[in-house]
C-alpha cells in the first residue's frame, strides 16, 4: 500500500507541477508596516515569492507575500503602491495578471 501511495504521489507530482499559474485580476494597496515589492494573497504562505506578470504589457515583477487578501471576488492578488508601479497599472488600478510561484 505504501508503494501505490508514494506512486500516485510522484505521478500527481509530475501532472500538477507546483509551479501552475494562476490568473485573474490584481489591483494595488497600501501596506503601512512594510515597504517594497510586497503583495498579499489569500492563500499562500507568507515569504513565499511570487512572479507577477501584466498581462495588458508583459510587465513583470517579483513580489513577496506579507498580507491577506484580496477580499473582492475576482481578485487574486493586492500588490504594493511600488509593485503596481513596477507592473504598470498604478494609474489604472487594476490590471490581468498571471502569478508564478518562484
Amino acid at each position: 500500500m505504501q508503494k501505490l501511495v508514494t506512486i500516485f504521489a510522484i505521478a500527481t507530482s509530475l501532472a500538477f507541477p507546483a509551479s501552475a499559474a494562476e490568473f485573474g485580476m490584481a489591483s494595488y494597496y497600501s501596506y503601512p508596516h512594510k515597504s517594497g515589492l510586497i503583495a498579499a494573497h489569500r492563500t499562500l504562505p507568507f515569504g513565499t515569492q511570487v512572479r507577477v506578470t501584466n498581462l495588458d504589457n508583459g510587465r513583470t515583477a517579483v513580489v513577496r507575500i506579507v498580507d491577506r487578501g484580496p477580499f473582492i471576488r475576482g481578485r487574486v492578488i493586492d500588490v504594493s503602491i511600488p509593485a503596481a508601479a513596477a507592473l504598470g497599472f498604478r494609474q489604472a488600478g487594476v490590471a490581468h495578471v498571471r502569478l508564478e510561484k518562484l
